[in-house]
């Protein structure tokens, strides 16, 4: 799949376009029966920072940092690579392949860029004071980058899990940003193919896709983090959880992802 617009080098992004500020991050997610597994690396501007969230499933013990040190390593993204070194969590993780969506979408008078792959397998440790985990499971890899808008909302989900038939399911579905009618960000990968559903709603814990399908979603975690730097501010909420319904004209038989809700002035 590809954006109707020209394709965005993230790196060669200047600071401004149109008056607007560039943003630029990636966003990992594991999805596990054991563990649910996310970090992240984002500038906006010149502001840097970075965060992880652990959830232990089977106790519903939740771990999560947020580092706002320009030059901070706790967490380090390198290709296939993540790498974790953070207050309380050791994560060494290397992620597989899989087809991404690659798209370019108008952000008021500039672009907005985005490569999302989804359902790729995610193999590796993660490690918490007196407990080590050997993973496997599958994830997301979100790269994003460009000239947002200076004030964007959005809500978004990504997710993995499997058919009746046992057929891979995975998913990107997004209401607020790189959401045109066609040519979105939004995605379905059934057994590794992706396609574009129609436009999704979102409301509390439903997803609603334009046609009649629907998500469903049982939170079992949940993390919060607002910043106010006065020019750039920023309200953020993250929540780990299972999926039910059906999706692609695909009933899920299981469903592990996130879904999130960001509400920008930046």
């Amino acid at each position: 799949m590809a954006g109707y617009l020209r394709p965005v080098d993230p790196a060669s992004l200047p600071l401004f376009d149109h008056g607007q500020l560039r943003k630029r991050w990636r966003y990992v997610g594991l999805f596990a029966e054991e563990v649910m597994l996310c970090a992240a690396r984002a500038e906006v501007g010149p502001l840097t920072q970075s965060f992880w969230v652990l959830l232990d499933r089977g106790s519903g013990r939740q771990w999560n940092h947020t580092a706002l040190l320009p030059g901070s390593k706790e967490v380090t993204m390198d290709g296939p690579r993540l790498e974790i070194d953070g207050p309380g969590l050791r994560a060494s993780l290397q992620l597989g392949e899989c087809e991404a969506i690659e798209v370019t979408c108008p952000s008021d008078r500039s672009l907005a860029w985005t490569r999302k792959r989804v359902g790729m397998p995610i193999e590796g440790t993660v490690e918490v004071p007196g407990r080590r985990w050997q993973v496997s499971g599958r994830g997301v890899d979100d790269e994003s980058a460009g000239h947002h808008k200076r004030e964007t909302s959005w809500r978004w989900s990504a997710g993995v899990g499997s058919a009746g038939d046992g057929r891979p399911v995975a998913w990107n579905l997004v209401e607020g940003i790189n959401d045109p009618p066609s040519g979105s960000e939004r995605a379905i990968w059934i057994d590794g193919v992706p396609s574009e559903p129609p436009p999704s709603r979102f409301a509390n814990d439903e997803i609603a896709l334009d046609g009649g399908e629907s998500l469903h979603f049982t939170g079992e975690s949940e993390h919060t983090h607002d910043d106010n730097y006065l020019l750039i501010r920023s309200r953020y909420r993250h929540r780990f959880g299972s999926f039910a319904g059906s999706l692609g004209g695909v009933e899920l038989a299981s469903g592990l992802g996130v879904m999130e809700e960001h509400d920008a002035l930046w």
